[in-house]
């Protein structure tokens, strides 16, 4: 018998075989396990990926405008706020660094104005400030304004119905003095394969931040994972104008060695399968362990996971 009569015999063997089978139930491929997503990606690549990632999370807080640079918020009450190295005004700036008297800001009806003093050379994108100017706020649609005045640098930022006066300084000692960062080693068991639930529709979450203020957050949705064969949830948040959910979480490491506050991590929405991959690797602390002067927002109760999450970035005690 040739060759071509046996694969054609085997073949329709094979058609049989299925059409018996036709009244059986189909069975649900299962979703892919954790290890098959993190082994679809190659270890070199994946390596090479989280390293940069690294490098950019590491030259974001040594930037000129990065964490390490804060040294100051003071919160605005109604009507004038003196800024200057005056100690007697509202808002005390470092001696040498500023004028005595460098200007008011005007709190009214939740708008706040700038009247600098000439002599403070106050500047916003390059050009100098010579009359009474309005802020922006960090909760604007376009952004803060942001001031300079030598090597200070200060704009508005909202928390709930609070106005304040963040304030920056390139040449910080906490920027000078920055050891660098530590992490777990790298491990593809925390390259989670999460399944989306949403909400529908999206719900308001409450999450309290580290000085106790309380905001309404939007949450699109919980993701569910496993670890270990354990399931586990947690709540994604959506910040304005981010594409990436924005996960605040805590786990059994919190406080020893990690940040006690918790950590964030970022994930890209769900594709058409309604998956989304989790990488803990990515978690990394929240800009409090840096800085004194950071509001925070801490992860909700649902978001305390009862596990060691034994990857990502570690606590060093920076400040």
């Amino acid at each position: 018998m040739s060759i071509r009569k046996l694969i054609v015999i085997s073949s329709t063997l094979l058609l049989c075989a299925a059409c018996a089978k036709v009244e059986e139930p189909a069975k649900t491929q299962p979703s892919p396990t954790p290890a098959a997503v993190a082994a679809a990606t190659p270890a070199a690549s994946y390596e090479q990926d989280l390293e940069q990632w690294k490098a950019k999370r590491l030259a974001n807080l040594k930037s000129e405008d990065g964490w390490l640079t804060l040294i100051g918020l003071f919160w605005l009450k109604e009507g004038e706020n003196r800024f200057g190295s005056d100690p007697t005004g509202e808002i005390v700036l470092p001696d040498g660094k500023a004028p005595a008297k460098a200007g008011t800001l005007r709190l009214a009806s939740g708008k706040v104005t700038l009247e600098a003093n000439p002599d403070a050379k106050i500047t916003t994108k390059g050009q100098p400030v010579t009359a009474a100017l309005e802020l922006k706020s960090d909760d604007d649609d376009d952004g803060p304004t942001v001031l300079e005045m030598g090597s200070l640098s200060f704009h508005v930022v909202k928390r709930g119905d609070r106005l304040g006066l963040r304030v920056k300084d390139r040449e910080s000692p906490a920027r000078a003095e920055f050891k660098g960062t530590e992490y777990y080693p790298a491990d593809r068991k925390w390259v989670v394969n999460a399944r989306f639930e949403p909400y529908q529709p999206p719900k308001q979450v409450p999450i309290l931040n580290v000085l106790g203020m309380e905001t309404e957050e939007t949450s699109p949705g919980e993701l569910a994972f496993e670890v270990d064969g354990h399931p586990y949830k947690l709540e994604a948040l959506k910040e304005k104008g981010e594409e990436q959910f924005f996960i605040i979480f805590a786990d059994q490491t919190s406080g020893k060695e990690t940040y006690g506050a918790g950590r964030y991590m970022y994930a890209d929405p769900p594709g058409a399968d309604g998956r989304v991959t989790l990488d803990f690797n990515k978690a990394y602390s929240p800009p409090c362990a840096f800085t004194k002067y950071a509001t925070c927002p801490l992860p909700p109760a649902q978001n305390r996971l009862p596990l060691r999450v034994e990857a990502g970035e570690r606590f060093l005690g920076h400040h």
